[in-house]
């Protein structure tokens, strides 16, 4: 029998392994035998595993995709149209875009002026901003700060700070910019400890992986979910598809 031989006879007896081996079928031999046959065959022709891995990766894409589906179909109204998220731009805007974002996210601040650019151009654009950190305790700070900012209607003042600040947002940079931006720090941080404020960073953190999302930046326009940076140009076009595709489905 030929070595290519052997091994498809190798991989046809692995498909029943999991069965076989609990049965005792094969003895120990013949499952080292199993073993060293499969491992040689990978040794020498490497691009199976390259086969297997794309094929994975696509296979998790797709799941991803339907996934998403789903949970943009079954949550719209908390994606889109949550009480509790701030939203810039036009509030009765004709298309909704959110983004999930950490103000320690180097490609969200990339993105800030792409962000701020789009919203200067696009007048009738609704956009809708999730607090999502996940870089340690000075995004989830900052994060509870920006929410906790909104009691004294300074949501927006402080997040553009936030994001043009230089160097890491750490906590004291945080208080010292919430006070630039006219906010009384003290009572800042009395509002923080509200449960309110840690249960809208909690529902974005489920969302966000119920969505697949694992990074930041995120943005979604209507049935689309895009993980990473995005320029301006890219993110106009795409809301351009949903205006002429007959308006949102979602948003």
């Amino acid at each position: 029998m030929t070595f290519r031989l052997r091994f498809a006879a190798a991989a046809a007896l692995l498909a029943l392994a999991p069965a076989a081996f609990a049965d005792g079928n094969f003895n120990d031999a013949q499952k080292k035998e199993i073993g060293d046959i499969v491992r040689q065959y990978l040794l020498e022709n490497p691009e199976v595993l390259l086969d297997v891995s794309k094929s994975l990766d696509a296979r998790q894409q797709q799941q991803e995709v339907q996934q998403r589906g789903a949970v943009l179909q079954s949550s719209a109204d908390q994606i889109f149209r949550s009480p509790a998220d701030y939203v810039a731009g036009d509030p009765e805007g004709d298309v909704t875009m959110v983004e999930f974002f950490d103000y320690n996210c180097g490609w969200c601040k990339k993105g800030f002026s792409e962000v701020m650019t789009l919203l200067e151009k696009d007048k009738n654009l609704r956009f809708v901003l999730k607090e999502f950190p996940i870089f340690g305790g000075d995004s989830d700070y900052a994060a509870m700060a920006a929410i906790a900012a909104k009691k004294q209607n300074k949501y927006w003042e402080l997040h553009k700070a936030l994001f043009e600040h230089e160097g890491k947002v750490t906590k004291e940079a945080v208080d010292e910019l919430a006070a630039k931006q006219g906010i009384d720090v003290a009572r800042m941080k009395e509002d923080m400890k509200d449960p309110a404020v840690a249960k809208e960073l909690a529902d974005n953190h489920a969302l966000a992986q119920a969505l697949a999302i694992n990074g930041t930046p995120a943005f979604i326009v209507d049935d689309k979910v895009l993980p990473g940076y995005v320029p301006a140009d890219g993110l106009a076009e795409l809301v351009d598809q949903v205006r002429k595709g007959g308006g949102c489905k979602l948003c």
